[in-house]
């Protein structure tokens, strides 16, 4: 069950941590690079979405177009972060429980789950609709820098130590 969870806990993180860094790209000011992942930011580089729009090359409509779509985004999800919070002390609540309740377990894993899908697709269809204000050659280098994020970051998981746990 342990495992579950950290997939779990792993999977909100992300989620979170992609609008994040949407909502920072959204929040750019005209003239202004956007904020510390922007172009005028460290390593020059924007990114949102799933891919560093910061290299693509936006128009200022394009820009524009994202942070609407940005806006409306968080409007729409703006209930699913409070859900799935809700969701993962319910599941923390019926891991504690002495004696194990494995229905109440059961039920509150597959209630966060109900959540995390719902996320999911609103993740996708942030992405897609970002990726529709693109141009065709703008949705070409997307796609190669998303492989090539893609890339790197298996190099990292294959490089990365493996930590033994520890005996309980």
């Amino acid at each position: 069950m342990d495992r579950v969870r950290k997939i779990v806990v792993t999977a909100g993180l992300v989620t979170l941590m992609s609008a994040g860094a949407v909502a920072l790209f959204a929040q750019a000011q005209p003239g202004r690079g956007a904020g510390p992942f922007g172009p005028g930011g460290p390593g020059g580089r924007g990114f949102a979405a799933g891919f560093a729009l910061g290299q693509l090359d936006l128009s200022d409509a394009q820009k524009q177009q994202v942070r609407d779509i940005m806006q409306r985004h968080r409007e729409q999800s703006s209930g699913t972060m409070q859900r799935m919070q809700q969701a993962m002390q319910a599941q923390r609540a019926a891991i504690n429980q002495v004696p194990v309740n494995e229905a109440a377990v059961r039920q509150a894993a597959a209630a966060l789950a109900a959540v995390q899908a719902d996320s999911a697709v609103e993740e996708a269809r942030l992405h897609a609709d970002i990726f529709s204000v693109l141009t065709v050659e703008q949705q070409e280098k997307a796609k190669q820098l998303e492989a090539q994020a893609r890339a790197r970051g298996q190099e990292r998981r294959q490089r990365a130590p493996r930590q033994q746990k520890s005996p309980a």
